[in-house]
């Protein structure tokens, strides 16, 4: 090759490397600096922790936004957002990490073009898109460019959910319509003290409604973990959180056609649960651990829990049986006596549905008084909401195994997947009743003219709820009429479960065309 050949290409490169180092260098030196103090990582180390060493491919590295009207002369390396692949143990991921040190890590059109892109890349190849958020909001100097940009990514937020797992973390700001994102993907997880979500913030509170609150306050981690249920996870920091999508990832599927990974078991399947006897007291009003329960039915004690704070009367979550996967829906005794509301209906819906999406197994634990009644559960659209859960079980063609531990009355035991709403297994305790409502209840209603008129009314309702829970308060009458398959022994509870899990691990079942149904939102 010719020196003056040489000599261009060695400044073509030159320039390259130039460039690049721009890039990598986001908003500069100060500005990581203050990133680092808000005890925040910067939008390239969050990859580089999450992703598997060495893996990371960056994509359109060199993008710049649109230099019109207020932009002119701004410059803002890769217009704001990380973008690219890579593997975490192994598995192909894409990832989006938006840079709070160039303009905020505002969205323009480039910006949402570069996300957009890096999702239709994800769907074809059938990987999880990841989203570190970390974003003051829309760029307000490139206008309805701005918005444009945000629609592409809203877009595909919907038309790809249940294609490829999607999963948002909030590690810094996201407010006003930059929120919509991350509330349509399947998991949602926030940094505590460090993020926080909000559609109008604190200032326009204050201007309108006169209220005054802080930042957190108003839409920080606990907030939304908490009360909106916004949010299905928290952590410390921005690694915990990064950890926690690790986790999260582990139980999932690359894509909706393809199964969960199955490990190979730690945990012998056939291990005997004799220790659950001592955990279910017979008596039906005395709460119990069914965190517990749950641990010690899961290989190695080992449960993730979603929204382990939102709705807890409901638990749900996911672990594995056997190796296989599984995502477990069951009722708390220990707040509302595991009855059924409005939050809980909606917490456990779109867990359900979550589940089904991306082809992992679901268990059910019976406990359940029935829906809470109330005036302000009934105006606040209880019917409306209780029939989310109905139709997202009926709807769900993944293995279905239910186990009654305890109470099952009421439409609160169908919105629990009873056979009829399409459980494949329905097992129960010996401590199990299946019923329209409990015994107390139901004698009161049945034999209120004989207790009335009895000379002892106290001892008459005695005898006759202790006759009704003897006839019908019990396991046996489902069983006979086929609405449980089995009476189990609690010893051989994981024993039974992994047989069936296994049996039912290749299930297939079709249902009629339609566009889509129409769940009561």
């Amino acid at each position: 090759m010719a020196d003056n050949a040489r000599l261009i290409l060695d400044e073509l490169l030159a320039e390259l490397e130039e460039r690049r180092k721009k890039v990598l260098l986001g908003g500069g030196e100060e500005r990581i600096r203050k990133q680092h103090q808000q005890g925040k990582l910067t939008a390239r180390e969050r990859i580089h922790y999450l992703l598997d060493e060495g893996s990371f491919v960056e994509l359109m590295p060199f993008a710049e936004h649109l230099e019109t009207g207020l932009m002119e002369g701004i410059e803002a390396p890769a217009d704001g957002v990380v973008t690219g692949y890579g593997t975490i143990g192994g598995r192909l991921v894409f990832v989006f990490s938006q840079d709070f040190t160039v303009l905020g890590g505002s969205l323009g059109k480039m910006h949402g073009r570069k996300i957009a892109s890096l999702m239709d890349m994800a769907a074809k190849v059938g990987a999880p898109i990841i989203g570190l958020n970390d974003s003051a909001g829309a760029r307000i100097q490139e206008g309805v460019d701005s918005l444009s940009g945000y629609g592409e990514v809203f877009y595909r937020n919907a038309i790809y959910s249940g294609v490829v797992p999607q999963i948002s973390a909030i590690l810094g700001p996201c407010a006003g319509g930059a929120v919509y994102s991350p509330a349509m993907t399947d998991f949602v997880l926030m940094s505590r003290g460090t993020s926080y979500m909000f559609i109008t913030g604190p200032e326009v509170i204050k201007s309108v409604t006169r209220e005054e609150v802080s930042f957190e306050e108003l839409g920080g981690a606990d907030v939304h973990t908490e009360k909106s249920g916004v949010a299905h996870l928290e952590a410390e920091g921005d690694e915990a959180v990064l950890d926690l999508i690790k986790k999260l990832l582990s139980y999932l599927p690359q894509n909706s056609r393809e199964k969960p990974p199955v490990l190979e078991p730690q945990d012998p399947p056939d291990r005997e649960t004799p220790e659950l006897a001592d955990l279910i007291h017979p008596d039906p009003r005395r709460p119990y651990n069914m965190h517990q329960v749950i641990r010690t039915l899961l290989d190695g004690g080992e449960f993730l829990e979603i929204q382990p704070a939102f709705a807890r009367n409901i638990i749900v979550g996911l672990g594995r049986l056997g190796g296989y996967p599984v995502g477990v829906v069951a009722n708390n005794p220990r707040f509302m006596a595991g009855a059924l509301d409005i939050n809980a209906s909606d917490k456990a819906a779109r867990f359900i549905r979550t589940m089904d999406a991306f082809n992992i197994p679901l268990l059910t634990l019976v406990d359940v008084t029935g829906f809470l009644p109330g005036v302000a559960q009934e105006h606040g659209g209880i019917i409306r909401h209780g029939a989310k859960m109905l139709y997202a079980y009926a709807e769900a063609t993944v293995p279905k195994i239910t186990l009654i531990a305890r109470k099952a009355y009421g439409g609160a035991y169908l919105a629990m997947n009873s056979k009829d709403m399409g459980a494949d297994v329905v097992l129960a305790w010996p401590t199990a009743a299946v019923a329209v409502m409990g015994a107390e209840g139901a004698a009161g209603i049945i034999y209120r003219k004989e207790i009335q008129s009895s000379p002892n009314p106290e001892e008459t309702r005695r005898k006759k709820i202790e006759e009704y829970r003897k006839a019908f308060d019990n396991p046996y009458v489902a069983a006979a009429r086929g609405y449980i398959d089995d009476v189990i022994d609690f010893k051989d509870t994981r024993r039974l479960l992994f047989r069936h899990l296994r049996m039912l691990w290749d299930k297939k079942e079709e249902r009629p065309w339609k566009k889509h149904g129409n769940i009561p939102l």
